[in-house]
């Protein structure tokens, strides 16, 4: 009987050793638990965030989870898809009303329009190195009371009380630090929602976290916003 040569040994050992580490990842992905769907950038700290989840249901039926990042709490909800979007001057989601974009899943990168001006978000690869200087301003109770106040770019349930944000290009969702370059104070938000349709500023932040960086009053800030966590996919 012939014999296996040594360089065959070593390539049937590596094959079996990625098919066993597929498996694993498949075993994983199938689980309630999260796989390591978040990943540090290289402009945050070295080492890696602890992230958790505790998921439930909100009072009006739809997913709610409890995410910690970083040491801070986010209370996702999702909204129901019969709520009217935050913005509503958001036209269409890469070529879908936004509904039917959020309900397929496609507004985390997806290209979307504003008032007939075409946006299109960055990569999660490129979402990874971003770290942008510019001016925030933050939205809350007023935007909430509006009509179509209620519900994120993403689908989610807006919340001002929660530490959150609206970016024009970053993936939905996606972690990052904000810091407050007049008083050094920072906080990581979840970026959920699309804008500041506003000439010359960077990110809307929710009221909470304006008030967490010590601008509510100001109104605008001038801050500095780097990725620190991201979803795969």
């Amino acid at each position: 009987m012939r014999k296996n040569s040594p360089s065959r040994t070593n390539m049937y050992q590596l094959v079996s050793i990625i098919a066993a580490f597929v498996c694993l990842l498949l075993t994983a992905s199938s689980c309630d638990l999260i796989r390591l769907p978040y990943t540090v950038t290289k402009t945050s700290v070295k080492t890696a965030y602890t992230v958790t989840k505790v998921t439930g249901k909100t009072a009006w039926g739809t997913a709610k989870v409890l995410t910690k990042v970083g040491g801070y709490t986010f209370d996702i909800a999702t909204a129901p898809l019969s709520w009217p979007l935050t913005h509503s001057e958001i036209d269409t989601i890469a070529g879908l009303s936004p509904k039917e974009a959020i309900a397929q899943g496609k507004v985390k990168n997806a290209p979307y329009v504003v008032a007939g001006r075409r946006y299109v978000p960055m990569s999660v690869a490129k979402s990874r190195s971003y770290r942008e200087t510019g001016l925030a301003s933050w939205y809350g109770n007023e935007t909430l009371n509006q009509p179509g106040g209620h519900m994120t770019a993403n689908g989610e349930a807006f919340d001002p009380n929660q530490l959150s944000a609206a970016h024009k290009y970053l993936p939905l969702p996606t972690y990052a630090r904000v810091t407050n370059l007049a008083n050094k104070k920072s906080i990581i938000v979840r970026v959920n929602d699309r804008g500041p349709f506003v000439p010359d500023r960077i990110i809307d932040l929710s009221s909470e976290a304006a008030k967490r960086l010590g601008f509510y009053n100001q109104g605008i800030a001038k801050v500095l916003v780097e990725t620190v966590a991201w979803t795969e996919g």
